[in-house]
């Protein structure tokens, strides 16, 4: 029955991830237990990929669909997942040391009119559910919302918390050209803090379409830069154009450890202190770094010096694990966070699962 209830999900793959388990032999890894002071501690990844290949039927007849035909044919997503493949997806998720994540689809429906875009995305969370509900210990699912139809995408995220399960959604760093923090989207903002549900902001491949053809090249620097600067954006307008004052309830969680934001906040400070300021920036309610303690960012900054940092500027409490599954650059994710010098005990807690837990209703 899980497997019949599994099928049509299928979790992005990586030629990485592939190789290690090729050249595995014998009984796949026991799961890892992380220990943090001798305790036993729940790691939750806030950041892991998933697509569901039956949104092809629906939707292979637009251009705009022709970012769900490469990631399928790109990344091995062709085949009807099954139970066995789930089984594929724990044994990684039990050799990284990974608890549970949190499964969210990349958004590619923005340009989408409003009647396909409200089949696709409850085809989606009605998959996703499926999933969490089979391996309600291991997976719990954000739902897609189509944020291009503000008031469709209120009505979907609580359709997708309420009836569901899901414990939050994941966004686009902007829709459309558009950005999170125009006024259009006020009616997505009030509900998802309502709910009490987290928004997790993750950028879109390509969306920084006047910038390509300057991250083309070796390097990949579509992704390695444009992807962090696609975060910083989007939760630069939210702080500056008055958003996160209007609800100061939200839960909203970058990608990327936010981008470049909590690193070179100073300079968004120095703009706000100047007596003379420049034009087109003036003063918010708060002082920038305030708005750091309302946001949340995930774990994904590659080295203990750069967590160490984000950890000074955010605060612990605002960081959770992030994987980026299933991308292996990042398969030392808790080793990441359990590496890092100069954090104490609770503050790998509150990383490695902690606030995670909290915030997305797991039990501990």
């Amino acid at each position: 029955m899980a497997g019949a209830m599994t099928a049509g999900v299928v979790f992005g793959t990586c030629p990485l991830i592939n190789k290690a388990q090729a050249a595995q032999k014998g009984p796949p890894p026991k799961r890892r237990g992380v220990v943090v002071a001798g305790r036993r501690v729940k790691t939750v990844d806030i950041h892991a990929h998933c697509l569901v290949p039956d949104a092809w039927n629906l939707v292979k007849g637009y251009e705009w669909a022709s970012s769900l035909t490469t990631s399928l044919d790109n990344h091995d997503y062709g085949r009807q997942l099954s139970l066995s493949a789930v089984e594929e997806r724990l044994g990684v998720m039990d050799a990284w040391g990974i608890d549970v994540q949190a499964v969210s689809i990349n958004p590619f429906w923005y340009p989408a009119e409003r009647d396909i875009a409200a089949e696709l995305i409850n085809l989606q969370n009605e998959r996703l559910a499926e999933l969490c509900s089979a391996h309600p210990d291991r997976f719990v699912g954000m739902a897609s919302v189509a944020l291009q139809f503000p008031d469709l995408a209120a009505q979907q995220l609580e359709q997708g918390v309420k009836k569901m399960g899901m414990r939050g959604c994941l966004i686009g760093g902007s829709v459309n050209g558009t950005d999170l923090s125009a006024t259009q989207f006020n009616p997505f903002w009030a509900k998802a803090e309502e709910l009490g549900v987290v928004v997790f902001i993750h950028p879109q491949a390509g969306v920084l379409a006047q910038m390509d053809s300057r991250l083309q090249g070796n390097g990949f620097l579509t992704n390695v830069i444009g992807n962090p600067l696609e975060t910083t954006i989007a939760l630069s307008h939210l702080i500056s154009e008055g958003t996160l004052d209007r609800y100061p309830g939200l839960r909203i969680c970058g990608a990327h450890g936010g981008g470049y934001l909590p690193s070179y906040i100073g300079r968004s400070e120095a703009c706000f202190d100047q007596v003379a300021r420049p034009g087109g920036c003036k003063a918010t309610q708060k002082h920038p770094r305030e708005y750091l303690k309302q946001l949340y960012f995930d774990s994904m900054v590659f080295t203990p010096e750069g967590l160490r940092h984000l950890v000074a500027e955010a605060g612990a409490s605002q960081i959770m694990l992030g994987t980026d599954f299933p991308y292996a650059w990042t398969a030392r994710a808790v080793d990441h966070i359990l590496g890092t010098p100069g954090l104490n005990n609770a503050q790998r807690e509150a990383l490695l699962g902690g606030t995670a837990a909290r915030l997305l209703g797991i039990r501990a």
